[in-house]
C-alpha cells in the first residue's frame, strides 16, 4: 500500500494506493477520511492524479459528508451516547452512577459505573482507559501466547505495552516487543498481524524481501490486515 499526497487548486489531500490483481480503478473514501484508491499493478502515477481530478467533484462531496459524523477521540466527551471501539466494534458508552468504578460490556454496550458524577467527564476517561489497559493486558498476552506457537524461536521476547505516537508495534534489540495500547480497538486478527509482524524482526531486521517472505508464511492476508488496521484504526 502506498501512500501519496494529491493536490488540486488549493487542496491538499493524503490517499492510499492499493495495487491489485485487477483491470478496473475503483476510489473510496472512508468514515475515517482516508482516502482509497485501487488500481491495476502498472497503473501509474500519472493516471492515477488524472483519474483523482476527474473524481474531484465526487471526493469533495464524499469528504464533507464523512466530516459531518466524524468524532476525533481527543474530543471526545466520555459521556453516555458516544460510541467507543474495543476489539473492532463499536460499543455505545452508557455512564452510570455506583459505589464503585468498574466497565462492562453488556449488550452492545460499554457500561462505566463510576462512585463520582456521571458528568465528569475527567474522571469518565481515566475509568475507560484504564480498563482499555485492563484489557490490554490480558488479550495481548492471549494472542501473543497463540501466535508465537508459529515460530521456532528458542527464545521468547518480554511482550511490553506502551504508548506510541506513530507505530502499533515495535521490536527492540534487546528482545523485547512493544504493542501501543492502542491496539486494543482493533479486531484480534490485527492484534495478531502486528505480534507476528514484530516477532519476524527477530530474524529479519529489515524489511527485506526475506522478511515479506516470512511474515508472508506466518500470516498470509498480512496485506489485507495491514490496510484495514492502517485505514480504520488509526
Amino acid at each position: 500500500m502506498e501512500r501519496h499526497i494529491f493536490k488540486y487548486g488549493s487542496f491538499s489531500y493524503q490517499y492510499f494506493v492499493v495495487r491489485q490483481d485487477r483491470k478496473t480503478v475503483s476510489l473510496s473514501v472512508q468514515p475515517s477520511l482516508n482516502i482509497v484508491l485501487r488500481c491495476p499493478k502498472d497503473f501509474s502515477h500519472d493516471k492515477i492524479e488524472k483519474f483523482l481530478k476527474r473524481k474531484w467533484s465526487w471526493l469533495e462531496k464524499q469528504i464533507k459528508y464523512f466530516k459531518k459524523f466524524k468524532t476525533d477521540l481527543s474530543k471526545k466527551e466520555y459521556i453516555s451516547g458516544e460510541s467507543f471501539l474495543y476489539l473492532g466494534r463499536q460499543y455505545k458508552l452508557l455512564v452510570k452512577k455506583s459505589s464503585e468504578n468498574r466497565v462492562i460490556l453488556k449488550y452492545g454496550q460499554i457500561l462505566l459505573y463510576t462512585t463520582n458524577s456521571v458528568r465528569n467527564k475527567k474522571n469518565n476517561k481515566e475509568i475507560l482507559e484504564k480498563w482499555y489497559l485492563d484489557r490490554a493486558n490480558i488479550i495481548f498476552i492471549e494472542q501473543y501466547k497463540k501466535v508465537i506457537k508459529n515460530f521456532s524461536y528458542n527464545f521468547e521476547p518480554r511482550l511490553i505495552i506502551r504508548k506510541m505516537n506513530k507505530r502499533w508495534g515495535s521490536f527492540l534489540s534487546d528482545k523485547k516487543i512493544i504493542l501501543n495500547p492502542k491496539l486494543i480497538q482493533a479486531p484480534k486478527e490485527c492484534i495478531d498481524y502486528v505480534i507476528s509482524h514484530e516477532l519476524c524482526h527477530m530474524k529479519h531486521k529489515n524489511h527485506d524481501s526475506k522478511f515479506y517472505t516470512l511474515l508472508k508464511s506466518k500470516v498470509k492476508n498480512w496485506e489485507e490486515v495491514k490496510e484495514k488496521l492502517e485505514l480504520r484504526f488509526i
